[in-house]
């Protein structure tokens, strides 16, 4: 697709507050990300347009299109991907380092049907065709703890009027944390859309992960340090 992924610039960027890089990659990190990015990043160029249809970005018609915004190492990604090959998974992760993860989760799979965004979701979303996306996920992002950070904080009223534009009726929204700052603020937010519906019946709906659920290394870690998790699903009305 394009060599320039790392330079480049898009007007207008809005503030962004996360690292874009951790500790220095490895060679063979480095390598996997260069080939991985060659491959399946998205071409920016394209997206000076509005109204994109994301299944053009995939070599076959795909069933459903998702998108996982903040996908960390890409474990979940990659199991989704692999578990649904007839699906279109969309990653957008500025954290280079979680893209290197990414990178060489595809290539040991060998998995086709993933295409990354190393960048703000934000610079994204604006660009891709009303009712487009099957599914969303924002999973364990991070929680921006105190008060004054709160606008940090990915979930934001204006974030879900751009999700609710992109997804379809009836598409997935699927939130998930094991911080209390985080759990309360992704589900007081979205429940105060009401463009969704929060499908919960019963406390278990909540405690327990879906049953798709391949997990992922951020719940793993909040398990051993005693941290429970909550998924939070919603469906766009």
């Amino acid at each position: 697709m394009t060599a320039e992924y790392d330079k480049r610039k898009v007007a207008e960027q809005p503030q962004f507050y996360g690292r874009r890089r951790g500790r220095k990659l490895r060679p063979a990190q480095e390598l996997a990300l260069h080939q991985g990015m060659e491959e399946y990043a998205l071409p920016s160029a394209e997206l000076k347009a509005s109204s994109l249809d994301p299944q053009q970005w995939f070599p076959k018609n795909c069933k459903q299109m998702c998108l996982e915004i903040g996908f960390g190492g890409g474990e979940h990604l990659a199991a989704r991907a692999s578990q649904n090959p007839d699906h279109g998974y969309i990653g957008a992760e500025p954290f280079v380092n979680g893209v290197a993860s990414l990178c060489r989760h595809i290539k040991e799979q060998h998995l086709e049907n993933i295409r990354i965004w190393n960048d703000d979701v934000r610079l994204l979303l604006p660009h891709l065709a009303s009712s487009s996306l099957d599914a969303v996920y924002i999973l364990f992002p991070d929680p921006w703890p105190k008060s004054r950070h709160a606008a940090r904080r990915i979930l934001q009223p204006e974030m879900l009027e751009m999700l609710s534009d992109k997804m379809r009726v009836g598409a997935e929204l699927l939130l998930a944390s094991d911080d209390p700052t985080a759990k309360s603020w992704l589900l007081a937010t979205a429940c105060r859309d009401d463009r969704f519906t929060w499908l919960a019946n019963s406390p278990s709906d909540w405690r327990q992960p879906p049953a798709d659920w391949p997990g992922t290394r951020y719940m793993r870690k909040a398990e051993i340090a005693g941290r429970t998790s909550v998924w939070f699903r919603f469906c766009r009305r």
